[in-house]
């Protein structure tokens, strides 16, 4: 057990050791100044020249918006067809199928948002084609989306007042050609090192020691699993995503992978006080953020270390902990730090079954992914975290009866207003979401429109509502990840999670970012005795407090339906 916690303090410290100087270097690459990574020029000015686009032209807040909202259209559209007509398409040795229009509708818009929840298992649900040129290629595009919007933001608050916000497309080919392709690529041979597939080849046959033949699939995976972790994406190209031995062979590639999901999210809040030049406001922010990431881990740690209340019961042993729906090359100790830092950014990959968890790290994975801004995902863990950052503004300035302001900048009633929108946003989709489909599978449980006949769920009860809130939370959080007990892939879940797939990405952007873009060109007023400062350790509590208290007004009751009626039931 202490070797394993060794290794979950010193994957989190390596961590810690990249990010960081990656954030200032991030910040040194959006700025324009001069980097080692500038012989990518060429190939960015290749880029502008064949797009057409004139990446010094200067862009307001909306215009910025314009510009990302119609891209993911396009690849909408694309993706969609593609994977319809997969089938007909070259690069499908095993002769899979295409997706049905409802399966490919939640398909693709679940990675243009960045989030690969998938309704279907990896290696058979899709071909080597579309695995590269819809899901490889939004793995990068839609990570990139997420940190050109940050980019956006960090902008509004560079000046003291302005109305240039930069341009959209410099920070979106950026974050491709300086961050991402460099860096998946070096993840890529690590794996293919390591005995992760890059190859072409169709599925291969072994013969098992029970003498059965066994067909293994295969294919490019290496560098799709760098990119999917790199960009905080998550979808897996095996149905056990890195639970899976050749996804993710060893102890190494564990911690290379879960390096990898956590470096750009940190390296983001980095980057933002060097950018803006307020390196302690990035500091106080980067601490709330890892308080909020502890106090998750430490009781999940203890969770799964601590196994199941229900064994103990019936005097069977638990040394190693709660090993159900975990793999022996991992251990309980480095799926729970997995659990917990997959569920608090976007990513959503897996390296032990969630299902299978413990009924309070249940309760801890989806309070992560509801709080979403404990690092968050590419890009967008700090622009979530900046709603919560104005409404804690709002309140402080309310309780000490001066003038709301953030970094020289009044805070009004129009920017409110939109914060408290969003907050309310992901309470209502979770929990409307969850009433409705309890409703649907208690009225209408084999009915064909809704469901393939049969049981939604694995798990009666306490558990399998949990189920039920997970898939919604997983889906608005834009994380992927889900309680597999749950029978996802037909026509209620496909448009449900569809739906709340694309109104918990776009409307949280858009927010923050016209947040920022209004307060950028009021008039600037210069820090006084009378400011409220911001980067001070006192309101960095006070944001802290905002985020708990809304989070837990918000999701308290359906969390105590779920994993805490559940854990109660085992401890009785």
């Amino acid at each position: 057990m202490n070797t394993e916690l060794t290794g979950v303090i010193l994957t989190y410290i390596i961590t810690l050791a990249i990010a960081i100087p990656l954030g200032i270097y991030l910040a040194k690459v959006f700025s324009a100044e001069k980097v080692w990574t500038d012989f990518f020029k060429p190939l960015e000015k290749f880029i502008y020249k064949l797009s057409g686009i004139n990446p010094d032209q200067p862009m307001d807040w909306k215009q910025h918006m314009k510009a990302l909202l119609t891209i993911n259209m396009v690849w909408l559209i694309y993706g969609f067809f593609v994977l319809i007509f997969q089938d007909k398409l070259p690069l499908n040795p095993d002769g899979n199928p295409g997706q049905t229009p409802d399966l490919a509708f939640n398909t693709i818009i679940s990675f243009v948002v960045n989030c690969n929840l998938q309704h279907y298992s990896g290696e058979s649900g899709l071909t080597y084609l579309t695995q590269h040129f819809v899901v490889m290629f939004l793995q990068f595009v839609s990570a990139a989306t997420g940190i050109a919007a940050a980019f956006v933001l960090f902008k509004a608050f560079r000046e003291k007042s302005t109305t240039n916000l930069g341009n959209f497309w410099f920070y979106f080919v950026r974050s491709i050609t300086r961050l991402l392709l460099p860096l998946s690529f070096l993840i890529a041979m690590v794996l293919t090192f390591n005995g992760t597939p890059s190859s072409y080849e169709g599925k291969d046959q072994y013969i098992s020691l029970q003498g059965d033949t066994v067909n293994v699939s295969r294919g490019p995976a290496a560098g799709m699993i760098a990119i999917k972790h790199l960009g905080t994406n998550g979808g897996g190209w095996f149905g056990a995503n890195s639970a899976h031995p050749l996804e993710n062979p060893n102890y190494l590639t564990s911690m290379v992978e879960l390096i990898a999901q956590v470096i750009i999210p940190i390296a983001m809040v980095i980057a933002f006080g060097y950018f803006i030049r307020r390196k302690r406001l990035a500091w106080m922010i980067f601490g709330v953020m890892t308080i909020g990431m502890l106090l998750l881990l430490i009781p999940t740690l203890s969770s799964e270390l601590g196994g199941s209340h229900a064994l103990a019961k019936m005097g069977i042993s638990q040394h190693t902990g709660a090993m159900e729906g975990k793999e022996v090359r991992f251990g309980p100790a480095m799926s729970a730090y997995w659990s917990t830092v997959t569920t608090i950014i976007s990513t959503g990959s897996v390296n032990s079954m969630h299902d299978s968890s413990m009924p309070l790290t249940g309760l801890w994975q989806m309070l992560g992914m509801m709080i979403n801004s404990f690092y968050g995902g590419c890009g967008v863990g700090i622009l979530n975290y900046f709603i919560y950052l104005i409404i804690a503004v709002f309140i402080s300035g309310l309780m000490v009866g001066r003038t709301p302001e953030f970094l020289g900048h009044k805070v009004e009633a129009r920017e409110v207003k939109i914060a408290a929108i969003i907050t309310l946003l992901s309470p209502f989709l979770i929990l409307a979401g969850t009433a409705i489909a309890s409703h649907v599978l208690t009225t209408s449980p084999n009915a064909d429109w809704a469901v393939k006949p049969g049981n939604w769920l694995n798990n009666p009860g306490f558990h399998g509502f949990s189920e039920i809130l997970y898939e919604y939370t997983s889906s608005n959080a834009n994380n992927g990840s889900g309680f597999e007990g749950l029978g996802d892939n037909n026509i209620w879940w496909n448009v449900s999670t569809g739906l709340i797939l694309l109104l918990s990405r776009f409307l949280p952007i858009i927010a923050p970012v016209a947040i920022a873009g209004l307060l950028a060109k009021k008039k600037y007023i210069p820090e006084s005795a009378g400011t409220l400062k911001t980067d001070t350790l006192t309101f960095s509590m006070m944001t802290f407090a905002v985020i708990v208290v809304l989070n837990a007004l918000s999701y308290f009751p359906a969390l105590a339906l779920g994993p805490i009626a559940e854990y109660f039931t085992l401890i009785k």
